[in-house]
């Protein structure tokens, strides 16, 4: 693949709201932004790429007040050699419009900062020949992401057509997914909606969290299916699709995903029967209409090894 740049991000033009008065600059603009991490945002405004709406350039020291217009224009990304890589695949569906994995734990979606190769893109490169540019060459027909360690369904467009369908299905809430959790403890009532912010922590950039100066909208429900002692299975349903939206409202409401080393707080030290080595999270089941024949279709994922294996021992 080559080495051209992508397309330009439109600039994004931000407001500040009487309740956010008195913010450092560089803080508000990196809790509002999510993609954006604070260094970063120092970065963007010391080379003015983000500055105030008439042109003037900002320090990020400064403190927002009420009705600041803030643009931020990201300079083009510029992409990056992709391998293709012979890594093996659980395909669940295949056709001239879109794939569909069931993603083990521990890979990776597409190369970033730390993660250059061995990804899901490197190995779909190497699976789908055609693959390359659909939907921008970094992240080659990704229309959704699970997290490194979160196993289960996901689709990826193999075709610009279906790369923009899917895209809009996502946007419009029109894809239904569900996802399988072990818990910590026993969710009362069993059946739920979790509705709160979600946004960069305030306390740590690299962390979500519902307690944050600047969130956006997440919508989750659950339905409590075993009770395994100390522990329980949910199944699990998102309106919405915010980073670590899951493993932040479970631990939001006092019983986090098991494994989980991020959002665990103090039951990332209680005994299980066999030890894990992730958050024992899986996207169970994806429902979506297919680009092409506009028919609704549904994709389920088996259980991974390692949750069927903790599963038996609690059930024991």
């Amino acid at each position: 693949m080559g080495n051209s740049a992508m397309d330009v991000p439109p600039p994004a033009r931000l407001h500040v709201g009487p309740e956010c008065a008195g913010m450092r600059l560089d803080a508000w603009i990196a809790g509002t932004v999510e993609e954006l991490s604070r260094a970063r945002v120092q970065a963007l405004i010391k080379s003015r790429a983000i500055h105030f709406a008439d042109g003037s350039p900002l320090k990020a020291s400064a403190k927002t007040e009420p009705g600041m217009e803030i643009v931020v224009e990201l300079p083009p990304v510029e992409a990056v050699s992709i391998l293709a890589e012979n890594i093996a695949l659980d395909v669940l569906f295949e056709d001239q419009n879109l794939i569909v994995i069931n993603k083990p734990a521990g890979l990776v979606v597409h190369p970033a900062p730390g993660h250059p190769s061995g990804t899901l893109v490197n190995a779909l490169l190497y699976h789908c020949a055609d693959l390359a540019g659909v939907g921008g060459e970094l992240r080659p027909g990704i229309v959704h992401r699970l997290d490194r360690d979160t196993s289960g369904v996901i689709v990826v467009a193999k075709c610009q057509a279906a790369m923009d369908s899917l895209t809009r299905q996502f946007h419009d809430r029109e894809v239904e997914k569900e996802y399988f959790a072990i818990l910590h403890g026993t969710p009362h009532p069993g059946v739920g909606l979790i509705e709160t912010q979600i946004g960069r922590s305030n306390h740590d950039r690299k962390m979500m969290s519902t307690e944050t100066s600047r969130g956006r909208d997440a919508i989750t429900n659950y339905h409590l299916t075993e009770v395994l002692g100390a522990f329980c299975t949910v199944r699990v349903g998102i309106e919405t699709g915010r980073t670590h939206q899951i493993r932040v409202h479970m631990a939001h409401i006092g019983h986090p995903v098991v494994g989980d080393a991020v959002y665990g707080g103090r039951y990332r030290r209680r005994p299980l029967p066999v030890p894990v080595k992730r958050q024992m999270l899986h996207a169970a089941k994806l429902t979506l209409t297919h680009p092409a024949s506009g028919e609704r279709l549904t994709f389920e994922a088996p259980l991974a090894p390692d949750m069927l294996s903790l599963l038996a021992a609690l059930r024991a």
